[in-house]
């Protein structure tokens, strides 16, 4: 069992609205789940870090991500890289003998919220927790992400993401590889003197201008940023309708392509979608609304979309409990959110009809973590291939990072992001949710 004796005072962590350095105590916080034992090494592995002889692993079948099948199948992995992908010769000793079960690229997500977590009352907000235990939910998070097999994840909107990116790279904390947008970028509309919830005054505010917005891209790339997350529209709680301007939207998506970043852009409504594709961004999230003619657009200009339609919302509402009284979490938002659950599978239809590259991403927040894969199963549920969805979740998935020719497929070269799943995914989806074998850059993570 891996025994939280984290040194963490590079960990940032929201608290009210103030980010404070954390420092975690060995031991502190909750006891990890069973199953998380401390990382196996095969025999003359190394710990995967490039040292010792290469490693085998046999499955009766791979699948490499992009759609290949090999039945009765070998991998060989030498440090963190593949070397081979190919039949099992007769007479070979594998290092990993799988059975009959589907070795297939480590699974991506690409979008999550890695620092969203129930508090020590149960209730979402972590009003008066410890240290300790902020530290602790979010370390829990990352690796109950990787324990379920995503290898790597996109966790948009979060400064703590950069100290915790750097000391998954570094071994120190057990997760998936990690992308991050830093921050997100709302842009303000012009806003009378008015009072907030608490009854505090807030000042008038004025709208904020393409020049303040190309200086907030350029301060999340300074700050560590993988891409841009921007806000086109409000939440699907708030009704989904666009509340920024194109210009706005053409300032941010236009400085983050010249300094080479991409862009992530929520946005429900048609007007929103349609604003941020003529705004040359790089993938829309959600899309709930989404009519023909935005989907039109998406398609014309080649972009990635995003639709979340199988965990997020229905999270929201199995955890109505410990979410209610936060923010927009009311009975209204409630009652959006339930009203919003017919509309998803339609709208995935006509998105796949439209042959959009939809890449898989969740929406992953506080009770959502570790249950990632039930996003790929709704997308099968709701008419997707099952080998299409598994590609969704690999090499497509790399692609729309960037990281296309480096994860997301098991061939020669690419990193030994691999992971075994019971019986034939393909014919039964949900066995991508009962995840037996991780194995990250070489390393083996989990092995049932």
């Amino acid at each position: 069992m891996l025994h939280r004796s984290f040194v963490i005072g590079f960990v940032a962590v929201i608290a009210s609205t103030t980010f404070v350095a954390l420092a975690a105590q060995p031991g502190a916080g909750r006891e990890p789940d069973q199953g998380a034992a401390t990382p196996p090494m095969a025999p003359g592995q190394g710990g995967g870090r490039g040292r010792g002889g290469p490693v085998t692993l046999h499955a009766a079948r791979v699948l490499d991500g992009k759609g290949g099948l090999v039945d009765n199948a070998l991998i060989t992995v030498q440090g963190s890289k593949i070397v081979s992908v190919g039949p099992m010769a007769a007479g070979q000793t594998p290092t990993y003998e799988l059975g009959d079960a589907t070795l297939m690229p480590g699974m991506i997500d690409v979008h999550v919220h890695l620092n969203w977590y129930f508090g020590s009352n149960g209730k979402y907000g972590g009003r008066g927790d410890t240290a300790a235990y902020v530290t602790d939910a979010i370390l829990d998070n990352a690796r109950k992400t990787l324990m379920a097999g995503f290898t790597t994840v996109q966790s948009v909107g979060w400064a703590g993401d950069v100290p915790l990116r750097a000391a998954i790279a570094a071994g120190t904390v057990v997760g998936p590889r990690l992308l991050t947008s830093v921050s997100q970028i709302q842009p303000r509309q012009a806003q009378p003197a008015r009072t907030d919830r608490s009854g505090q005054p807030v000042p008038a505010s004025p709208t904020e201008t393409p020049d303040q917005l190309r200086a907030r891209v350029r301060d999340a790339k300074a700050a560590g940023a993988d891409l841009i997350k921007l806000f086109a529209s409000g939440s699907i709680r708030d009704g989904g309708k666009m509340n920024v301007t194109q210009e706005q939207i053409d300032a941010v998506c236009s400085e983050a392509k010249a300094l080479g970043l991409r862009t992530l852009v929520h946005a429900h409504d048609p007007q929103s979608i349609i604003a941020a594709v003529k705004g040359g961004c790089s993938e829309i999230e959600h899309g709930l609304f989404a009519d023909d003619a935005a989907i039109k657009a998406m398609k014309d200009a080649n972009v990635y979309f995003d639709p979340n339609i199988g965990l997020v919302l229905q999270n929201y509402l199995e955890n109505r409990d410990k979410y209610e009284g936060s923010g927009n979490f009311n009975a209204e938002g409630f009652a959006s959110m339930t009203g919003a659950l017919p509309l998803l599978e339609p709208m995935f239809r006509k998105a796949l009809a439209a042959g959009l590259k939809m890449p898989m991403g969740t929406d992953a927040v506080a009770g959502g973590h570790g249950r990632n894969a039930l996003e790929i199963v709704a997308r099968v549920k709701a008419g997707q291939k099952p080998m299409d969805a598994i590609v969704g979740t690999t090499s497509l998935s790399a692609a729309s990072l960037n990281l296309g020719d480096t994860i997301g497929t098991l061939a020669p070269g690419f990193e030994a992001d691999i992971v075994a799943v019971p019986g034939d995914p393909t014919k039964d989806i949900s066995a991508v949710t009962k995840v037996l074998f991780v194995m990250k850059g070489g390393q083996v993570m989990k092995k049932n």
